[in-house]
């Protein structure tokens, strides 16, 4: 197959400018060169270049220089896979103390030196990895590799009992938050320890069993790390702007000294066995029963991985899926899908069905359709059309992958990682494209048919009759923690430096912003048309918005604009549904219509080379929906049921109850987006027709485009936008929306639940990008819209009440709102409510320090070398400028108003927008244990109900 060649050569075409340099004869002591691909070679590759330091440091490098800004990743080859059986946890565990300060920097000091220096950070652990990066503006990268390397060498002196004890608290809120209070949240952990024997490194979560990590010591800890975080198990890749002798001198300085850790081997590769079907039932707060079946395949990069990905993709990755014909389409399950997710040692491949309960509630029905439809699959076998758009799909996906260095440095440290090379794009290419349909058949026929699974049950309280079956699986006991032994204490390795590790570095001369150059058109419509170009990739992006949205319907008509927007995704008067999207899927491309409070989007994706083919189904999406009562039945169905499943949810209840008190159930901003069960259900296909009329108009819509060609060329393939017509729809006028005053505290019964949901706010001030909503974001930046702002910093970080705290401003055209909150432990809900107006009373009367003024002018100022990398964050800048009607230059206004604004013009904001007399309170959560010491902080606490 041939259809990406052209492409793809055009991908490495733009990309060699950015390649690095060829090698220098001349490197830093201690720096080994081990090869790179500098002139791209390949139809698609990212240029590197790679070394090594005598401690067995792995350094990936890749030059980038069309944004001021660069990106580091620090990758260990430990996860949760490394762990030994009984005391899990440990791996995900320092993805938070990695952030808790090292021996020359301080607590809290790693977020606060990033986020002032305008970057990003994060860590992320899986069963085979570790993570921690960085992105920041390119004058910054010393500080960064400073950092990083501080942690690597030197963190075992703030391993203390005090920070252990914290962050142990920390990961119980991050589960209690992912898992044990989310719908469905503990499949994962209970298919794997069905699939894997006690023992395998898959088989506990990521995150740990909770009791292990309680008997687990600092001992533990330090001993973990002693034996897998030293250099020779990392691989340090940073992509971006950057001189490259410079940033191997800096490697060499603060890398070099670590000494080596133990040597670390492969893992061997452990794929599961099993000799029967294992049913398991978990009885869960669900509305929608859900059946999931894991079959063990191979493992990451075997030579049949590439024909089982798309294998799950023929059998039932999207609507032209026989998995979407037989049980979405035909009404049987809300959501069915299949993939085969891979991991180093291991793969499985997975099926999956949300019951439709009013259709076919019980998992046994559903999984006699679903092995039907795998009989079905083998008695058509693989079209040469199925292969195809499988195979165009990987390819568009990696493409797309390609446009940010985040994106090119993610895939050069996880290749290096796991098979020591950093580029296998093209492999990659060249391993899918080869996959036949004789082997696709195949895979099938070694790893499905007729092998044995994992069967999950995921039932509502008190239905364990809908399983599948009756559970044929018990999990093994704990192990007993008796039967353990503890670490010995490790004294950390003393590292001999030239050098002052206890001063930052500092930042280099400031990069010069590069903010997209942009233009303007108007269509003899009135349509405005913004746009750029972009030429890292040959993509183009292309945003219709439609002004409107729910704003346009009245409350007892709410999720409307959602269900519009979801039936402008079926059978348009030519096509069908599966038509429509079989024609996009050849073509590598997206066409996505969602609704929002004040608009509708359509958001359109594709590679270049594909763009004319695509507008053409663009079109035919915009102008010809069919609206056929089939489809309305089908989609208003998994509309409502998904209302239902939603209501589980505490996060989803309290946004739903947020928004009736602070603008009102009879206005149209005050009810959810998707609706309630008594509006949508009253909703008809009429309805639906008459706002497509009155949302989908020419006087409605502008557009922001962004592509690698140019004005011209992009402008004479949308002149067909000039021929659509209507006025812009007026809005209705809003009622007036209840009183906030207080501060009362609604509480909201949810039985059983593991955290509860904290808001705290009301109404606020509308959009403005240099008025008084953009200051008042300003002032609140310390006190709860930074990670180490004083709300977080003492809800998670000193209380270990919650695995996170904010507070914030949102404003839109005509509404805003102020809002703080958390998801916190249970136990501790009336005193996360008390330390929240704490924190704020304590803000509004004695306001920002100098000390939190320089943070926020430095961290905001220089965010803005991250803002306009991709085509999404371009196309995001041009929409804004475009719906606000903004100068080209306000983000140059932005920055002198920053640098600017007073000490005193921001403290008062703080006194007039934190008064706590006009806020009010939410808390959803267990009544019963929470609401009399809510009742004790001495506020009335009103009983609220949906």
């Amino acid at each position: 197959m041939k259809l990406f060649k052209p492409l793809a050569l055009c991908l490495a075409l733009a990309l060699i400018g950015c390649a690095s340099e060829a090698p220098q004869p001349s490197l830093p002591s201690g720096v080994t060169y081990l090869g790179s691909n500098p002139a791209p070679q390949a139809e698609i590759t990212i240029p590197y270049e790679k070394f090594q330091l005598e401690n067995g440091l792995t350094v990936v490098l890749h030059q980038d220089r069309s944004d001021p800004l660069v990106h580091l990743d620090v990758t260990y080859h430990v996860g949760s896979a490394r762990e030994e059986l009984g005391k899990s946890g440990f791996a995900h565990f320092f993805e938070h103390m990695m952030f808790q300060g090292s021996q020359h920097v301080a607590d809290e000091q790693h977020f606060q030196l990033v986020t002032e220096s305008g970057g990003t950070l994060n860590g992320t652990t899986n069963s085979d990895r570790t993570n921690y990066f960085e992105t920041v503006p390119a004058n910054q990268l010393e500080k960064m590799l400073w950092l990083e390397a501080d942690r690597m060498g030197f963190l075992l002196p703030a391993v203390t009992e005090q920070a252990f004890e914290v962050q142990r608290a920390t990961v119980k809120n991050e589960r209690g938050q992912r898992v044990d209070n989310q719908p469905y949240g503990r499949l994962n952990e209970l298919v794997h320890q069905a699939l894997y024997p006690q023992g395998h490194p898959y088989s506990w979560p990521v995150i740990g069993w909770m009791e292990e990590l309680d008997n687990g010591s600092v001992d533990d800890l330090r001993a973990f790390f002693a034996r897998w975080y030293g250099p020779n198990n990392a691989t340090l890749t940073i992509g971006g702007d950057f001189d490259r002798q410079q940033v191997l001198e800096w490697v060499v300085k603060y890398f070099g000294p670590i000494p080596r850790g133990p040597a670390v081997e492969q893992a061997p590769k452990a794929p599961a066995q099993l000799s029967e079907d294992r049913y398991l039932t978990l009885e869960d707060k669900v509305h929608l029963p859900l059946i999931y079946l894991s079959f063990p395949t191979v493992y990451a990069r075997h030579q049949d991985e590439a024909a089982l990905d798309l294998l799950a993709d023929i059998l039932g990755g999207g609507q032209t899926s026989i998995f979407y014909k037989n049980l979405v389409k035909a009404g049987l399950a809300v959501q069915a899908g299949v993939s085969h997710p891979c991991r180093e040692l291991s793969c499985e491949f997975t099926l999956y069905a949300l019951a439709n309960p009013a259709k076919m509630p019980k998992l046994a029905d559903i999984e006699t359709v679903i092995r039907q439809s795998i009989a079905e699959f083998e008695q058509r076998g693989v079209t040469e059309e199925d292969l195809l758009k499988a195979q165009v799909g990987h390819e568009a996906g990696t493409i797309f992958g390609l446009q940010s260095v985040r994106g090119k440095v993610t895939s050069l440290a996880y290749n290096q990682t796991f098979f020591g090379e950093p580029d296998l794009l093209q492999t990659d290419l060249e391993r899918y494209r080869n996959v036949s349909a004789d082997d696709v058949m195949r895979v099938f026929n070694t790893y499905l048919k007729g092998q044995h699974a994992v069967i999950m049950s995921v039932v509502p309280p008190g239905q364990t009759g809908l399983a599948a079956a009756n559970p044929t699986f018990t999990a093994p006991e704990p192990i007993d923690p008796a039967t353990l032994a503890h670490a010995q204490k490790v004294v950390p390795a003393v590292i001999q430096d030239t050098f002052d590790r206890s001063q930052v570095p500092p930042a280099g001369p400031a990069p010069q912003l590069k903010v997209p150059g942009l233009w303007t058109r108007t269509l003899g419509n009135g349509i405005e048309v913004v746009g750029t170009q972009s030429l890292e990739t040959p993509t183009t992006e292309i945003l219709i918005a439609l002004e409107g949205g729910q704003r346009l319907t009245p409350a007892n008509q709410a999720g409307l604009a959602r269900l519009t927007a979801a039936m402008m995704d079926e059978s348009t008067d030519s096509m069908t549904t599966e038509q429509m999207a079989q024609e996009l899927e050849k073509l590598g491309s997206s066409i996505s219509i969602s609704a929002s409070g004040y608009r509708t989007y359509v958001n359109v994706s594709t590679l270049t080379q594909n763009l004319d083919a695509t507008l053409a189904l663009l079109q035919e999406r915009l102008f010809k929906p069919a609206f056929r009562p089939e489809d309305f039945e089908r989609v208003k169905v998994q509309q409502l049921q998904g209302l239902q499943h939603q209501a589980n949810d505490p996060a989803w209840l309290a946004s739903t109850a947020w928004s009736q008190l602070l603008f009102g159930v009879d206005n149209p901003m005050g009810q959810p987006l998707s609706g309630t069960l008594e509006t949508v259900s009253a909703l008809t296909l009429e309805q639906v027709k008459g706002f497509y009329q009155q949302q989908f108009r020419g006087g409605n819509a502008s557009v922001v485009a962004v592509s690698d060609i140019d004005e011209r060329t992009l402008m004479s393939k949308l002149d067909w936008l000039a021929n659509w017509q209507g006025q812009a729809a007026q809005w209705p006028k809003l009622v007036r929306m209840p009183s906030t005053k207080g501060p009362v505290i609604y509480l909201m019964d949810k039985p059983g639940a593991a955290q509860s949901v904290i808001k705290i706010g009301r109404r606020g001030l509308p959009f403005d990008a240099l008025g008084e909503y953009f200051k008042a974001g300003l002032m609140n930046y310390p006190l709860g819209g930074a990670f180490n702002s004083r709300i977080n910093l003492n809800l998670r970080e000193d209380k270990g009440y919650t695995y996170g705290a904010r507070s914030g401003f949102s404003g839109g055209p005509e509404l805003g709102s102020f809002v703080a909150g958390a998801s916190v432990r249970s136990d501790v809900t009336a005193e996360s409510v008390k330390e929240f107006l704490g924190e704020m009373t304590g803000f509004a009367e004695n306001g920002m320090t100098r000390q939190e003024l320089d943070f926020m002018r430095a961290s905001v100022t220089q965010s803005d070398a991250l803002k306009f990398e991709t085509p999404g964050q371009k196309a995001r800048f041009l929409g804004k400028l475009q719906r606000y009607n903004l100068p080209d230059n306000f983000v140059a206004q932005q920055g002198a108003l920053i640098n600017t604004i007073s000490l005193n013009e921001l403290n008062q904001l703080a006194r007039k927008e934190l008064d706590l007399s006009r806020m009010i309170i939410l808390v959803v959560g267990d009544k019963t244990t929470i609401e009399a010491p809510l009742i004790a902080l001495g506020y009335e606490v009103k009983p609220l109900t949906l």
